[in-house]
């Protein structure tokens, strides 16, 4: 769908993009995940799960001008659990 936005509104001069996180550590996530600090760690590069400063650099990203020829991506911010 992002790239199909992309597409769509790249002549209007509207990027459009996504941030896929991996488990970050939030009030909700700990109370929902009984091991949510530990969980799915052992498989992941960074060997941590993410915190909400770890994902709001992407966001800082992708609404500044340092991402103006950015549009269509998936910016996976997951500590380097998708490839493992």
């Amino acid at each position: 769908m992002t790239r199909v936005m992309a597409k769509e509104l790249g002549s209007a001069n509207v990027r459009a993009n996504v941030i896929a996180p991996g488990i970050t550590l939030t009030d909700a996530s700990i109370t929902l995940i009984e091991d949510a600090k530990t969980y799915g760690t052992d498989r992941a590069a960074l060997k941590r799960n993410g915190e909400v400063d770890d994902i709001s650099g992407g966001v800082l990203y992708l609404a500044s001008d340092l991402s103006k020829y950015t549009s269509g991506q998936t910016l996976v911010i997951d500590g380097g659990k998708q490839f493992i």
